[in-house]
């Protein structure tokens, strides 16, 4: 007796993207080679160059959704009302990036941040783009009265890169004492 044909959902950049997302956080950019890329996606190397056109197109594509959903985890820290002072964005933002769901994203940036230092194509362009999507997400974070919203941002943005890169090469402690010693102590 004959099976009957299984029925394929169709594929697009949209639904071909949260399983390469999914692949990406758990193993990295390094392993982001069109085959694994497509084993992962359950689709053919060959299809993600169609969806997409190549694969630094790809690659940008898929750090532009990664980037979106690390941006809406953030907008979960921030809960449902804005924070009163610079140092409350920087509270939750920290608490956040601590929470074990959140390791994937941090170790994904620090591969991004290290590929941009060795200039590997693609890298710098990829990190200028989260960073100026973060910048614009953190700048509609400063509190309501804030006076210069981008330069806040900025500011908050360079607070927050230093004290996870402390915390990843193992000096949480370092970065929770400089902050308390700022101006921005986190509640």
């Amino acid at each position: 007796m004959a099976q009957p044909p299984m029925s394929k959902k169709p594929m697009s950049k949209q639904t071909l993207l949260a399983p390469l997302a999914a692949h990406v956080l758990r193993h990295g950019l390094g392993s982001a080679s069109l085959r694994p890329l497509a084993k992962a996606a359950g689709t053919s190397d060959r299809m993600l160059i169609y969806h997409f056109g190549n694969k630094e197109a790809l690659i940008g594509d898929l750090l532009g959704y990664i980037t979106a959903q690390y941006a809406a985890a953030l907008d979960g820290a921030m809960g449902g009302e804005r924070a009163a002072t610079r140092g409350e964005v920087l509270g939750r933002i920290l608490a956040r990036s601590r929470e074990p769901a959140m390791a994937p994203f941090m170790v994904l940036w620090w591969e991004i941040v290290a590929g941009s230092a060795r200039d590997r194509p693609g890298y710098r362009a990829a990190a200028r783009r989260v960073m100026a999507e973060l910048l614009a997400w953190l700048a509609r974070q400063m509190p309501e009265d804030d006076p210069d919203p981008e330069g806040g941002a900025r500011y908050l943005l360079t607070m927050i890169e230093g004290a996870q890169m402390l915390a990843a090469v193992g000096h949480a402690d370092t970065a929770r004492e400089g902050l308390l010693a700022s101006d921005l102590s986190p509640p």
